[in-house]
């Protein structure tokens, strides 16, 4: 029988073992060198370049132009006629964080209570969500998984938790959350509280009608508790910049809400009507907290204030209906247009896991409406990466960044557009999906 010093004996030889086989093979992997070649490259950093290279190397853009000359043993994609696009980024979406909505055992949006700014979205991920290769093979390369992100009722905005957690930043590959990880939190998820006269009656199927100073007196409840929890991180930031951590019990809730006090994390707000928008905007002003206003349906009501203050926004999709009944049918569409028109910097997103390979579309819908298409284009690449502070890194093909690209046969706004290569980390990454498989399945039945 062998003894626990035994045993002990063998895993640390086993471990020993595996170092030597691994030193060699490591030392013997060079980083990978591919060069696109041919395509015409939409760096999104400036103008096209016509029959350009694109050099890849490891999980960096090693180079990008005209003339970039190809090391000898690089792997080449000839792609002439084809176009190069930084990869699309769904810059709010519930990725990897919930399969199948009726089913709840797979729906991981939200904890118990109504305060978790402490939660990581990234925690949460199941990288094997089948979403995930359904949203890439549309050039969807990178996105935010961000919890309690639902689309959210018009008027209410976005039921669950008043603070659900932090957003985190995720490739859209790899085997576990770490592989996937780009940034554990890019913003504090903020339910912006709203005051609601009407609501839905989910055991009648009925609409329920309230008095608006009752309605209003709830609101203030729910605005007063949030800035109760922003005092009480106030002071727990005080009492730790004093060095006295051993005098109190940790608080990770209040740890996370003094990051945004610190101006380290920003607020990503969801609020839909004009009048959350507006109450949204005057608390983060009291309060001296960064905003990035989420959802925003109707924004073009306040483009105006929203310049002044310098607030950027995610839009919810343009694929949906009027708010009110008296509102002009093409509001949806018309509101990333006026909003840049305005001068307010959009990005366009999803708030959705199923629905995340539609986010093309869902920017190119803006176009007919008054929205430039380079605009639109940016709004799923350059702007979300600048919006949430990863500009350095990811939205345009520039020498140094990451390279997430999409090699396709033409506008990817264009739904008839086919993603012929997709590149995360520098790395041809599969494009199939279940979507794929059944239409091959069905396909080929006698």
């Amino acid at each position: 029988m062998r003894t626990g010093k035994n045993l002990r004996v063998e895993f640390t030889f086993a471990l020993a073992l595996g170092a030597l086989v691994a030193a060699p093979l490591a030392a013997q992997k060079a980083p990978a060198v591919i060069a696109i070649r041919g395509a015409k490259i939409h760096t999104l950093a400036g103008a096209p370049i016509e029959n350009g290279t694109v050099l890849l190397r490891g999980e960096r853009i090693a180079a990008v132009g005209a003339d970039v000359e190809i090391p000898v043993g690089a792997q080449v994609i000839d792609a002439t006629g084809l176009e190069v696009y930084p990869g699309l980024f769904d810059s709010i979406s519930r990725l990897g964080l919930t399969e199948i909505g009726a089913v709840s055992a797979t729906v991981d949006t939200n904890e118990l209570g109504s305060y978790n700014p402490q939660l990581l979205a990234a925690t949460g991920v199941h990288p094997a969500s089948e979403h995930i290769p359904v949203a890439r093979a549309n050039g969807i390369t990178h996105a935010v998984s961000a919890p309690g992100s639902g689309g959210g009722g018009f008027f209410g905005g976005f039921s669950g938790p008043v603070i659900p957690g932090q957003a985190s930043l995720i490739h859209l590959t790899g085997w576990t959350i770490e592989e996937m990880l780009i940034r554990p939190s890019v913003g504090m998820i903020l339910n912006w509280p709203s005051i609601q006269t009407r609501t839905f009656d989910f055991s009648t199927f009925e609409f329920r009608e309230k008095p608006f100073t009752e309605a209003k007196k709830e609101y203030e409840e729910r605005v007063g508790e949030l800035e109760d929890w922003l005092e009480a991180a106030k002071h727990y930031a005080q009492a730790e910049a004093k060095g006295s951590k051993d005098r109190f019990e940790r608080d990770l809730k209040l740890e996370a809400l003094a990051k945004v006090l610190r101006g380290e994390l920003p607020l990503l707000v969801m609020a839909n009507s004009a009048r959350d928008i507006k109450n949204a905007i005057e608390f983060v002003e009291k309060h001296k907290l960064k905003m990035i206003l989420a959802g925003g349906a109707e924004a073009w009501k306040v483009k105006d204030l929203l310049k002044q203050e310098n607030i950027p926004v995610i839009l919810r999709p343009t694929q949906a209906l009027p708010g009110e009944e008296d509102e002009a049918y093409d509001k949806p569409f018309t509101n990333a247009g006026e909003l840049d028109a305005a001068g307010v910097k959009i990005a366009f997103a999803t708030f959705d896991s199923a629905d995340s390979r539609t986010l093309p579309y869902e920017a190119a819908n803006a176009v007919p409406y008054g929205l430039p298409r380079d605009e639109a284009l940016k709004g799923i690449t350059r702007y979300p990466a600048e919006i949430l502070g990863v500009g350095n890194q990811l939205g345009t093909i520039e020498a140094g960044k990451v390279a997430n690209l999409i090699v396709t046969d033409g506008d990817p706004l264009e739904i008839t557009t086919q993603v012929r290569h997709l590149f995360i980390k520098g790395q041809p990454t599969s494009t199939d999906n279940r979507h794929q498989q059944l239409y091959e399945k069905y396909r080929a039945r006698p």
